[in-house]
């Protein structure tokens, strides 16, 4: 069955937006591993715009189940993460200009840099995901580069403007991610899911993880953090036995 880890970046948006200490993202780790969350994602960006490094120190002593750093495979970051140690960390593309992560990561057009981070990152056996394209090439890049798992964009497909276009990308998820498995690679998958489109994702074979962080913090203005994530973590469970 596929497990839920929850993005909690949009908490700190909320914070940076009045520069203060409230609502804290750490707070909310614990709401939603009370709800049922799997994980905690956060993304360290270059601009901290939202999480911030304090964040990332204390979450690494506090979270108990699974911290899964976002992060650009820079100097800066990779010496963070192996300062910091989290259990997963997950290389993403990052632009500073950008709203939230536009598409994934060109493995195969940056081979040799993406080979370099991974064989850090994975010096005392933390798991290295990479945020990709549903496309055979990036799934074969991210094998060569060393990675453990991938996490599939599944962008496209959230954004599909009819049911034959979602089925379509659903289709293209489902072939990317029975060829990542096929490479011994774990399968995650996330990117403007919501409470309307995640059974379908969840139902795809050998998809492990959903990532899944605006949707259930929106929900969660309106009905409570714990709620939202429990709710989320109940849809999932449903795709997964359909």
């Amino acid at each position: 069955m596929a497990r839920l880890q929850v993005n909690i970046d949009h908490v700190a948006t909320v914070r940076q937006a009045r520069g203060g200490v409230e609502p804290d993202p750490v707070h909310a780790a614990v709401l939603a591993e009370l709800g049922g969350a799997s994980g905690i994602t956060i993304h360290l960006r270059e601009d901290r715009r939202h999480i911030q490094d304090r964040d990332l120190e204390i979450l690494r002593m506090t979270v108990g189940t699974r911290l899964n750093l976002e992060m650009a495979a820079s100097d800066e970051m990779v010496a963070i993460a192996c300062r910091v140690r989290p259990e997963q960390v997950t290389l993403v593309p990052e632009k500073r200009q950008e709203l939230t992560t536009e598409g994934g990561l060109d493995v195969a057009g940056n081979l040799e840099h993406v080979q370099r981070a991974v064989r850090l990152l994975r010096g005392d056996g933390r798991i290295v995901s990479l945020f990709i394209d549903p496309d055979a090439g990036q799934v074969a890049a991210a094998s060569a580069a060393g990675a453990s798992a991938v996490e599939l964009h599944t962008g496209r497909y959230a954004l599909a403007r009819d049911a034959e276009a979602a089925r379509r990308e659903l289709a293209e998820l489902r072939r990317a991610a029975q060829a990542a498995a096929s490479g011994a690679l774990v399968v995650h998958a996330g990117h403007g899911l919501n409470y309307q489109n995640t059974a379908a994702v969840a139902a795809l074979p050998g998809i492990e993880d959903l990532n899944i962080g605006h949707s259930i913090v929106a929900r969660a203005v309106l009905v409570g953090l714990e709620r939202a994530v429990r709710e989320m973590v109940e849809i999932i469970a449903a795709g997964s036995h359909p």
